[in-house]
This record gives structure tokens, sequence and C-alpha cells, in this order.
């Protein structure tokens, strides 16, 4: 591995009003390596990669790239001297195509006059060859997975000449075959380009698989960076926390219910996507009052649209969904959290939070009428209401600069704990979650994860979809496997290894083993 230095930060330090981001910094990336950056959520990590993009100026301290020293804090100066970074919420245009996103700000002109729409195809089809990130330049952005979005955004700041490359989260929304696709271009690009790829991950099993070396981050300070071969995952979790953290046995217990009777009951349901092509095809399942059932599956084969038709965002042409014995048939998503139902959504940032809304206002939503927090149901007991979002932000470990921060402005991982809070404070007997964990780090998760199990065990029937089969095999008491919109496969955790479960999520039948 090259040793000469990249990118050099020297008692770098970032003050927010309320909060002190990064305390001191000092730190030397290495031309050619692969650099993870772990810690927990606000421990500063992706503060620290703003500010090396130029996104954040520090209040203190330097930075050099390449040996010259930032003077003025921008992107347009960061990407000259050949840094980029892929955030986690991308930055696409979803009605454009793939290549028009790829060459957006610098589109190529047809006699210096009008947009050569075949001259980005070509451009795209240059980048896909050589990076081997295979994506359809005229595919709509709106109309492709999450993980593709993720490599348009990649090939996006590669055109621009990166050969420093931040990536915040690279896997989070990506499934384990498409994380592997992405860690076998990473190692191409940094043996044959001698590229410099920085990694802000919570996944410490990734941190081992592909980095050279780590870094560990807790409360805005660097408190350690090693060699990737003298650490495991054990070691990185203790530095992270400052405490022993590894995720155990849950207590899962009996759960208390008076029967078994079903909570969720889905038979033969059509749901059809944005598109209006078939995404669930007569799918049925129950879950049970104290259970919870996991959905296995590559991302994309109508977990979210299944999701979304359950909790009452989307409509579904055929079939029924009852909940709690009444079915939800034309009704819409307030109508269906009525009926005691609470819902953690896939994407955080759309469905999940209200982004420039504070955290007060995102915690107290659905509660705003409620005697306790309001007179008469139009005016809000303000002291109430702020009393009740310190106290949960307290609970679920929130942390920013307070109650008054906007909720867009937090850590993925807050973000998250904003919208698992939220959910898991009503007292319903039927949860809905969509990756419950991710973005967030392993003390967060070990968190998270006894939560559900406290819900499970305390009687409510979970309906649980996670790209992480890790989780699904931890938490689920049942998992059904799903391809193209159907039912593949049913199990228990303990009869079927992970590896074998593959062969269900992609396309294989139960049937096949009679």
């Amino acid at each position: 591995m090259a040793s000469e230095t990249i990118v050099s930060f020297r008692n770098v330090s970032m003050q927010f009003p309320g909060v002190l981001a990064n305390h001191d910094v000092s730190l030397d990336i290495h031309k050619g390596e692969v650099f993870a950056l772990v810690g927990e959520n606000g421990a500063g990590k992706s503060t620290l990669m703003n500010i090396l993009y130029g996104m954040n100026t520090p209040t203190s301290g330097e930075v050099t790239i390449k040996g010259q020293k930032m003077t003025h804090f921008s992107p347009s100066q960061a990407i000259e001297r050949g840094v980029g970074m892929v955030h986690q919420h991308f930055m696409l245009v979803p009605s454009f195509t793939v290549a028009q996103n790829i060459v957006l700000g610098r589109e190529p002109k047809h006699r210096g006059l009008f947009y050569d729409f075949h001259k980005a195809k070509a451009i795209t089809d240059s980048l896909v060859e050589e990076y081997g990130l295979t994506v359809d330049p005229a595919a709509k952005v709106a109309d492709i997975s999450v993980g593709l979005q993720q490599r348009v955004e990649i090939l996006k700041t590669l055109h621009r000449g990166a050969d420093i490359l931040i990536l915040d989260e690279p896997t989070a929304v990506l499934t384990p075959q498409e994380t592997d696709e992405l860690f076998s271009v990473i190692r191409r690009i940094v043996k044959e380009k001698q590229m410099t790829i920085i990694i802000i991950t919570h996944k410490l099993y990734e941190v081992m698989a592909i980095s050279d070396r780590v870094g560990v981050m807790r409360g805005g300070k660097l408190v350690s960076v090693e060699n990737t071969a003298d650490v495991n995952e054990r070691i990185l979790a203790s530095m992270m926390v400052g405490r022993d953290v590894l995720l155990g046995q849950l207590d899962r217990n009996d759960p208390i219910v008076t029967d078994n009777e079903a909570a969720i009951e889905i038979s033969d349901l059509h749901v059809t996507d944005n598109r209006g092509l078939p995404a669930v095809r007569g799918l049925s399942l129950t879950v049970h009052r104290g259970e919870i059932l996991g959905i296995a599956g590559i991302e994309g084969n109508g977990q979210s649209e299944l999701i979304e038709a359950v909790a009452g965002m989307r409509s579904f042409t055929k079939g029924n969904v009852v909940i709690n014995g009444k079915s939800i048939a034309g009704m819409n998503a307030g109508q269906v959290r009525a009926l005691g139902v609470a819902h953690v959504p896939e994407d955080r940032l759309s469905t999940g939070v209200s982004a420039p809304a504070d955290v007060t206002d995102n915690l107290i939503v659905g509660k705003e009428k409620l005697p306790r927090f309001s007179l008469f149901k139009t005016h809000m007991k303000k002291r109430a209401v702020r009393q009740y979002a310190r106290e949960i932000s307290e609970k679920f470990d929130i942390r920013g600069a307070g109650i008054d921060t906007a909720v867009g402005s937090l850590s993925g991982g807050n973000m998250q704990k904003v919208v698992v809070a939220r959910e898991f404070s009503f007292e319903t007997p039927v949860l809905i979650i969509s990756q419950p964990t991710r973005g967030v780090d392993i003390g967060a998760m070990e968190a998270i994860h006894q939560l559900i199990m406290d819900k499970r065990n305390a009687g409510c029937a979970i309906l649980l979809v996670s790209a992480d089969l890790d989780e699904l095999y931890r938490l689920s008491d049942r998992l059904v496997t799903v391809y193209e919109g159907r039912i593949t496969g049913e199990f228990t955790p303990d009869t079927i290894a992970k590896t074998e479960i593959s062969y269900y999520m992609t396309g294989g039948r139960k049937e096949a083993d009679a």
C-alpha cells in the first residue's frame, strides 16, 4: 500500500450552534488506499468529510489536498482538486435520464449550441465500460432501483475527474449482491487507477472486508487510526461507543397474548408500481399477535409496494388486506393508522420525517390533538409538547443540537432514530417496519433491535422488511421469501441457512424441494 499522503487534516474543529461536531482532528489519508471512517451517529464523520468536500468551512485547523492547503471551502474547489462525494441521500434529478444526470453541469453541446443526447449517452457508455458500473443511460432515474441510482451518483462523480472518492454509507441501500459488486469495483479502481476511497460506514464487517485502514470517531474526536488487519469487529465496536458492544442474544420471551389471533391478513394481493406495472402478484400471508414476520428478498421485488399497500399509502388492484378484523380496501394512510397501526417507512427522508421541521414537531406528529398536548384540539400546549420531545429524545438517544434542530440537518442515523422514536411511542397492536436500522450505528442497532423485540414480547404483530439478512434472522419468528412480487418460501430462521435462503430470494421455489 502506498504511503504518500493525499489528504491531511490538522487540528480541525467544527462548531455548530450548540454542538462541537469535530474537535481537534488530525488525520492523514494515503493515496491508493481504502480508508474507512466509523463512529456512532453524530460522532462527526460526515461533518469531517463535508469539510473535505468543501460543504463546511472549519472553525479552526487546516486541510491539505495533494499538498495544497484549502483556502476557500466550496464543493467546486474540492472537485477541482479531484475530490468527489456520494452522499447518503442521493442528489439526482428523478425526471432526467441516467445520462442527463451524469453530465449535469458539464452538458455536451452539438455545434456549441444544442444539448447533444448522443454524446451524453456515449460518455455514459464509456464510463460504464471503464469502471464496470452497469446502468442503462436511457433509463429515467425515477424508474430505476436505489442501488442503480447509487451507481449513477458514482459515475457522475467520476465523470468530474474525482480520484479521491468519499462514499457516505454506500451500502445502506444495497442488497448483499449489490454490495459485493460495489466492493469488487472499489478494489479494481484502487488497484488499477491508484484512486483513494474514503468510506463512512456503520457496518463493521464491511470495514473488515474492504478497508486498508480505519479511523474511529467518538464525540467529535478521532480516537484511533488502525490498520484494519490489526483489529476486529469487537475492538472497533468498543472504540466507537466507549464500552463493550456486540449484538448478542435478544430478550425473546413468550409474547403476552390471550390468543394466537391474526392481526394482519393479506389474501391474493395485487399491487402495481409507479409505472403501472405489476409489483405484488397474488401474495397471501398472515401475521399473528406476538409474532415478527420477516420478508426476505432482493430489493425491487415488490416489498416496498407491499408495505405501502398494507400501510394505506398505495391502493391495491385485487385481493384484500385485513387489519385487526377490518378490511382496509379504499382506506388512506390516516384511516389505516386509526385501526392501530404504526409504520416505520423505508425512505425516512421522503416519507418518514418533515426535514425542514424541528425534532419536536416531528416527534409530536399523530399525538398533537391528545388532551395532554392540546387545548380543545386547537391550541398546542407548548410546554407539555417540548417536555415530551425532550423525554423521547433522551430515551431514544437522538443526538444533535437539540429538540429545536431541523431534522434535515441531523445525520442519517439520528434522523432514523426520530422516526423510530415517534412510531414506537404509539401503543399500537400492529407495527409495520421497513429497514429499521438502515444507516444507524451498532449501538443504536442494538437498542432498536431490543425495542422491536420488546414490542413483540408485549403482543404486537410486526411485519418486518429488511435488506439485511442478519437482521431478519436475528429478529424474525418466521421468514417468507419474495421474488417478483410472489412468495417463494416460508421458513423459521433455525431451519434454513442464509446461504440457502438466497436460492428462494432469486426465484427458486420451496415446492422444488418436494
